[in-house]
């Protein structure tokens, strides 16, 4: 019965786990294809209406009506806005722990055999995967928000001219929301699979080596107890 149970329960955790695992890779391949497009801010202009503009952290693009898109980066890093030239940092930073957490996290794996594994080991590589991976959606999500911030700060801006054109929001700002949500969702789920499984069998170990309490009969105490003779009491 016993055995029954923890094979159960390490059957829930390793589906939780590759759960968890599959939804921060999906993260992780959307946040990193954020950081590369150039699609975080575009822009139509009434005059010309067969042109897209777009930029992004890295490239500014213009898409024309025949579907012909020509990139070129950016001259200086000082041309950038602040919140791109953060961005990059950010956004750079978030891909490494998002690539750190899914090494750290394949290895703690239940149905991963290592030879001579540790269970309190896999544990901690479980919950440590989870944690960045958490950590790496909060970094995705901040200079994704920055951005859509301040797009509608320009946008509803009361001291530039209606006839000026405004940024709009771009793809890759859509993106990158679900790509830091799939990574925090997916590193709970780590942590909380990893944890389920160590819980159940901390249980299940103590129910078989705490041992039943035997209790006495009251009445039995109140009677005495038959007692041998001892040699030195013995009369020849």
């Amino acid at each position: 019965m016993l055995v029954e149970s923890l094979n159960m329960a390490w059957h829930y955790s390793t589906i939780g786990q590759l759960g968890g695992l599959i939804i921060s890779l999906f993260g992780w391949v959307s946040s990193c294809v954020t950081t590369s497009i150039p699609f975080w801010k575009n822009l139509n202009l009434e005059l010309n209406e067969l042109e897209t503009w777009n930029t992004g952290l890295w490239h500014a693009c213009v898409i024309q009506d025949e579907n012909i898109m020509e990139c070129k980066s950016y001259g200086s890093l000082l041309t950038l806005p602040l919140e791109f030239r953060i961005s990059r940092i950010v956004m750079v930073l978030s891909n490494g722990l998002g690539f750190l957490a899914l090494c750290i996290s394949i290895l703690g794996l239940n149905c991963l055999k290592i030879r001579e594994e540790n269970l309190e080991l896999k544990k901690r590589l479980g919950i440590a995967g989870g944690i960045l991976f958490c950590i790496s959606g909060m970094a995705t999500l901040v200079p994704v928000s920055w951005v859509a911030y301040n797009v509608v700060q320009e946008f509803w801006d009361k001291t530039v001219p209606e006839i000026v054109p405004r940024w709009g929001f771009g793809e890759a700002l859509f993106l990158g929301w679900f790509a830091g949500f799939f990574l925090i969702l997916g590193g709970f789920l780590l942590i909380c699979s990893t944890c389920f499984l160590q819980t159940q069998i901390k249980s299940k170990q103590f129910a078989v080596h705490r041992k039943p309490e035997v209790r006495k009969d009251p009445r039995l105490q109140s009677h005495h107890q038959y007692l041998p003779p001892k040699n030195a009491d013995l009369v020849i």
